[in-house]
């Protein structure tokens, strides 16, 4: 039976991971981080569930996935992602804990907070960026609470939200990570966060994907 609503996608097909070599730095870094923020908006669904499908049942990390949709409109992306994840994965409810192993994913039509290292909360202010769930708003939260034991990954998107918030990680000492704009689908969200110098690192999707899994 076809899925309904918002997420009237196929499975997407596998992406092929040519073996890039990666800095013993960014992998130091990635191997030190306690949490994952994995975020995006037009272009990015297909990453997102490469990403999801692929990550470690054993990661010892916490996943925090922020995924622009339409208001309003009925989603099964949760229910896709957790059919074909290894991890235990939910949408954030307000006051949820946030665990190690476990991927969450911002729900639509709030702001995902990370209010300390061990609980969300959500948020029904107006929109930022026309979004919400905002990914800055969730950005900066987690800059406050994780520092550098975050690594955070901005994909492609047609708006600057993420840009402000990455900034704010790297600033505090997360690792960020910014997909080329040349190798995205919608090149102005991670352009935006280039431009204000927001990225540690700007990687192919081919790279993140490898950085994920070494």
């Amino acid at each position: 039976m076809p899925l309904r609503g918002a997420s009237r996608q196929s499975i997407p097909k596998k992406i092929f991971i040519k073996k890039l070599e990666l800095s013993n730095d960014i992998k130091d870094r990635w191997h030190n981080s306690k949490v994952l923020l994995l975020a995006g908006s037009a272009g990015s669904f297909k990453l997102l569930f490469h990403a999801v499908k692929n990550l470690p049942a054993d990661l010892n990390k916490t996943v925090i996935i922020i995924i622009h949709r339409k208001k309003n409109f009925f989603s099964e992306i949760e229910k896709l992602f957790a059919e074909n994840s290894r991890m235990y994965l939910r949408e954030i409810s307000d006051k949820d804990r946030i665990d190690s192993n476990t991927i969450y994913i911002a729900p639509a039509n709030y702001h995902t907070l990370v209010e300390n290292e061990k609980q969300f909360s959500l948020d029904v202010s107006e929109a930022v960026w026309y979004s919400k769930p905002s990914i800055d708003v969730t950005f900066e939260s987690a800059a406050d609470v994780f520092k550098d034991k975050c690594t955070a990954v901005l994909l492609s998107g047609a708006n600057q939200d993420g840009a402000e918030g990455l900034l704010k990680l790297r600033n505090n000492g997360s690792l960020t990570i910014v997909q080329d704009p040349a190798d995205a689908e919608m090149k102005d969200m991670p352009a935006a966060a280039i431009n204000i110098d927001a990225a540690d690192y700007v990687l192919s999707s081919n790279q993140i994907f490898q950085l994920l899994q070494v």
